[in-house]
């Protein structure tokens, strides 16, 4: 196995004779470093978006199934009446942590988003809303409604199961369409590389038959573009990452915004996940040069 790595190390590293069939510069290189450079800084992006919608579906997941809401419709000189008979009805149930009513200002907060901060909320008719917090296993939300109906009979029970999962579910597919994403860019990159070396390969098919009549076997003329193109997809890739990185670092966070979309970024160890795209676009020029110079000189032979 040392053997073998050592004949690898060899081969991609040294060999500098054989280098010169590969052009130092011109259109191949900079098509090669430019793919590498965009389709890693798209990476970049897809990959945060991948992580934030983990996140994302995650925090929705536990937030929501930790949290009800009771709806208390009824007329105004027997709202107050109903709320304190449905908290006593909570505070006694299994599986309820507390319960409290929402204030006007915190109504008020939540409708502002919908219609505006002038709301007028004491000339309006709105449910009481109460706040329910579960422990342990949660509680039974069949045996509640039951003694809500007849204990409080204008309370509504929602314990979010209708929209929690839809939204979860929605975090889900957007995680996974980032993925896709990243397959699709790891498939960019390869034939980009594919279509460079192929370039490359015919542009220097005089100088590959003289190294031919001198006894370079296939496999030595090989490595020299498996050599080039990778340390140029790396190179790329690496630029490409580092301001895919920077460009995140500078994206609004969510304590400042407060939307959806804001919070797309990296936490923590995460920060470390973008440095593995260069060593993967690296691996990806290897294998599609690699198996474009054998079938090319295939070809050429």
């Amino acid at each position: 196995m040392r053997a073998l790595f050592r004949q690898f190390l060899w081969r991609f590293i040294g060999g500098a004779q054989a280098d010169r069939s590969v052009p130092p510069t011109g259109f191949t290189a900079q098509l090669t470093v430019f793919a590498a450079a965009a389709m890693a800084f798209l990476a970049v992006f897809a990959l945060a978006l991948s992580l934030a919608t983990s996140r994302l579906a995650d925090r929705w997941s536990e937030e929501l199934a930790r949290t009800s809401t009771l709806r208390i419709s009824a007329p105004a000189d027997q709202a107050d009446a109903q709320v304190r008979a449905a908290i006593g009805v909570l505070e006694t149930t299994p599986g309820v942590a507390s319960a409290r009513a929402l204030t006007a200002q915190e109504q008020q907060a939540l409708l502002t988003p919908w219609f505006g901060p002038d709301l007028p909320l004491e000339t309006l008719s709105i449910p009481k809303l109460i706040e329910i917090i579960e422990e342990g296993s949660g509680y039974d939300a069949t045996g509640l409604r039951a003694r809500l109906q007849a204990e409080v009979p204008g309370a509504v029970l929602d314990d979010h199961t209708s929209w929690r999962a839809p939204l979860v579910k929605a975090a889900g597919r957007l995680r996974s369409l980032a993925w896709v994403s990243i397959v699709l860019i790891a498939a960019t990159t390869a034939a980009m590389v594919t279509l460079a070396a192929q370039a490359a390969l015919a542009a220097n098919a005089q100088v590959i038959r003289v190294m031919r009549l001198v006894g370079a076997q296939d496999s030595y003329i090989a490595w020299a573009f498996i050599r080039r193109f990778t340390s140029r997809a790396f190179a790329g890739a690496l630029m490409g990452s580092l301001a895919g990185m920077l460009g995140v670092f500078f994206l609004p966070s969510t304590d400042v915004a407060g939307g959806f979309l804001t919070g797309i970024g990296f936490q923590g160890v995460h920060w470390l996940w973008p440095l593995a795209i260069p060593p993967l676009a690296a691996c990806v020029a290897f294998f599609a040069t690699r198996a474009a110079a054998l079938r090319r000189l295939k070809e050429q032979s």
